[in-house]
């Protein structure tokens, strides 16, 4: 059990209660001045089918942020379990993001990482600051989906994969 025992201790502990929720990881990446820009970001959720709406949190320091926010669209991907080394590079703070990184763009700019397990083409539909991140409200023009791609999982600050209980399947 892991219990506070100051105030300076704080975002420790909490950065590892919020590492008990797993989630899946995503790559948030545009086009920024004709050279690929993103970051992973775990921190996804879907919020409206109409209008069709998702969210990701960013980080207000993120230097990748300002770049991507400037792009008229953004490309979401949903990381595949094959791609933790992806996930890995987008996460870095340093280095060449998208080195041995399969990408492709749209025409207005979206960046989609190949074999991923869905893209959403999005522009910004809302910011709304939230502490030390700010809620993005992603409008979704267009989208792709390969369900037989397993997702990857962040949990307990790393990468997983998913089990599937074939007895609980069968039992439905």
């Amino acid at each position: 059990m892991i219990t506070v025992h100051s105030i300076d201790d704080r975002a420790t502990v909490l950065r590892k209660a919020f590492a008990c929720f797993p989630s899946g990881v995503t790559a948030l990446c545009a086009l920024s001045g004709g050279e690929p820009a993103g970051m992973a970001v775990s921190s996804f959720t879907s919020v409206s089918l109409d209008p069709a709406l998702l969210s990701v949190c960013v980080r207000n320091a993120s230097a990748t942020w300002p770049a991507l926010r400037a792009s008229p669209r953004l490309g979401l991907s949903v990381l595949g379990e094959h791609q933790a080394a992806v996930g890995r590079r987008l996460a870095a703070k340093t280095g060449d993001r998208f080195a041995g990184v399969d990408w492709q763009a749209s025409d207005d700019g979206a960046l989609f990482v190949l074999g991923a397990s869905a893209w959403f083409d999005c522009s910004i539909q809302a910011e709304v600051p939230a502490g030390d991140h700010t809620v993005v409200f992603l409008e979704v023009h267009g989208l792709h989906a390969d369900p037989d791609v397993p997702p990857l999982v962040f949990h307990g600050s790393r990468f997983r994969r998913l089990e599937t209980d074939e007895l609980a399947v069968g039992a439905s």
